[in-house]
């Protein structure tokens, strides 16, 4: 695997949201499995649904399907979002992943954004 990329910039990587909230399968070094769904995803990483937060510094395999296919990385998960609105959110930031799988989840990234742009342009002007 090679490493996840790094911005080049101080700009946040683009966050987007894939269709239909996906499963999200992780798996600890132990091989315990916890439940997830994905909330957003970016080449940095991402924002998991999860049922009870999970322990922050510990590093996993996730994996998430994808309209562009299956997407594997290893990821270290993050502090848990702490708030009212925030319960259940665990963030992840991506440290390796495989070229075909980084190509993925560009391809899938794209895909969302060129359907975010196209539901922002008024219907008329489309015709």
């Amino acid at each position: 695997m090679a490493l996840s990329p790094t911005p080049r910039t101080t700009r946040r990587a683009l966050r987007v949201q894939l269709p239909g909230m996906p499963r999200a399968t992780i798996r600890f070094e132990d091989g315990q499995r916890p439940s997830a769904r994905l909330q957003t995803i970016s080449i940095t990483g991402g924002l998991l649904r999860v049922l009870k937060p999970l322990s922050p510094g510990a590093v996993v395999e996730v994996m998430v399907w994808t309209d562009a296919g299956p997407v594997l990385g290893m990821a270290v998960l993050l502090d848990p979002c702490s708030g009212r609105l925030a319960i259940g959110l665990q963030p992840f930031r991506f440290v390796a992943m495989d070229d075909t799988d980084l190509r993925r989840l560009r391809i899938a990234i794209a895909s969302c954004q060129k359907f975010i742009r196209a539901s922002r342009i008024d219907p008329a002007k489309r015709l």
